[in-house]
């Protein structure tokens, strides 16, 4: 940096009233360079009566004056720049989208938008100040998660792993009504009995998924220990029934068909008819498509959103329809050539501000265009389902789980890599 530029960035902003002698007033001054950009005084002021207040609330002591500059400072420093790679990979946090966020946050404490406003403005902090800290906040999440989240892998292994001690946990408690039916199958049997009796299991569990009663059916074709009783076993823990039942059981709710499954006996069918102390689990699962247009050297970001008009226009005009744009036009090859189809799945898998759209979209409306990490998208949902994914959903806190542990250490190890990377001169009160 030489020294104009260097003096250009330190000099201290004045305001001089230009019919009178008065002494020049400080309005700012920077307190530390980062790379291209600067942290200010009236940014180090904000944070303190931020910490203060937080600190008097919680009834916390500061630590001395000199540790909390340092401690401030930096982290300024540190969320400058994650501003800067946010501006690098062209994050903005629309209107619509801070909105939201500050919504959320009222729900979260239990406040009306006003009653929010008012704790704002009792706190010192004007509400446009607020809006644009809440706003700055949700670019760096942004800029971070974009950045973290390529660095995390998760092996299928892993999962399935801590699943599986995670179901163990949860199955101590629960108890199970069984049915069962058994078809007797003896390990010296001619290839036709085998073909027989394994066709016979399978109609037997097809009768039972179209309404057949499992106790009729149990009478009138089980060989097991509970035939006469229906196949009944009634009510059992996992450490009380036969292993061969344990083994098959997992996060199955009420109404659960298992099976067929083989023994050294035959073939066995199990039916849950009731089931104490099993946290089961619905969610909505969404069916939507979407075309991507990535801006490029050679295309602009209005470029992006007019030439996603375009194809809007095209498909309310009739002229093609949205899965033949899609694989004309989008940039995501892996649903492009499905026609834009991103199947069924829970809209957690999305990035947050997709996520977003995809909840808030009437099904079977297009969106219009609008940006994420990825670059301008349109999206439309064609379906939405209730499904039970008592089991998915123990899968999916397994994966929430492991992937919240390598996040927070690889983004504190992005973080020290930025702060590394980054050209960064504290400057004194003297300069």
């Amino acid at each position: 940096m030489n020294k104009w530029s260097h003096a250009l960035i330190t000099g201290v902003l004045v305001l001089l009233t230009p019919f009178s002698h008065a002494a020049p007033k400080e309005l700012d001054r920077v307190v530390a360079v980062v790379n291209d950009g600067v942290v200010l005084n009236s940014d180090m002021e904000a944070m303190r009566r931020t910490v203060t207040l937080n600190a008097q609330q919680n009834e916390r002591q500061l630590p001395p004056a000199s540790v909390l500059e340092e401690q401030m400072r930096e982290r300024l420093i540190v969320e400058e720049l994650q501003l800067q790679e946010a501006k690098r990979l062209g994050i903005q946090i629309d209107d619509s989208q801070l909105q939201q966020a500050i919504t959320n946050i009222a729900k979260e404490q239990s406040l009306s938008l006003d009653e929010l406003r008012k704790q704002v403005s009792a706190q010192g902090t004007s509400w446009a100040q607020y809006r644009e800290q809440v706003r700055r906040e949700l670019t760096i999440s942004e800029a971070r998660n974009a950045q973290v989240r390529r660095r995390i892998s998760i092996l299928p292994q892993e999962v399935e792993s801590l699943a599986k001690q995670l179901n163990e946990q949860q199955l101590q408690k629960v108890r199970y009504k069984l049915s069962h039916i058994q078809l007797k199958l003896d390990d010296d049997a001619d290839k036709a009995t085998r073909e027989a009796v394994k066709k016979q299991v399978f109609e037997l569990v097809d009768k039972l998924r179209h309404g057949g009663k499992v106790a009729d059916l149990a009478m009138a074709y089980s060989k097991g220990p509970k035939a006469l009783d229906g196949g009944d076993w009634g009510w059992l823990r996992l450490e009380e029934m036969p292993t061969i039942f344990a083994d098959q059981i997992s996060n199955q709710g009420k109404g659960a068909i298992i099976g067929p499954f083989r023994s050294g006996v035959g073939y066995h069918i199990l039916k849950i008819t009731d089931v104490e102390g099993l946290e089961t689990v619905a969610v909505t699962e969404v069916k939507a498509r979407h075309i991507l247009i990535k801006p490029s050297i050679v295309l602009s970001d209005k470029g992006a959103q007019k030439e996603l008009n375009d194809i809007i226009a095209q498909i309310k005009r009739g002229d093609q329809s949205f899965a033949d744009l899609a694989k004309q036009y989008s940039d995501d090859p892996g649903s492009a050539v499905n026609g834009g189809d991103l199947g069924w799945s829970t809209t957690d898998v999305y990035v947050p501000a997709f996520k977003a759209k995809v909840d808030a979209l009437p099904q079977g409306q297009i969106s219009e265009p609008f940006k994420t990490v990825h670059g301008w998208h349109i999206v439309e949902v064609t379906d939405r389902r209730e499904v039970d994914k008592t089991d998915a959903a123990v899968k999916n806190r397994a994966y929430r789980m492991l992937f919240n542990r390598k996040f927070n250490e690889e983004a504190q190890a992005w973080l020290q890599e930025l702060r590394a990377g980054a050209y960064v001169e504290v400057l004194g009160d003297d300069r």
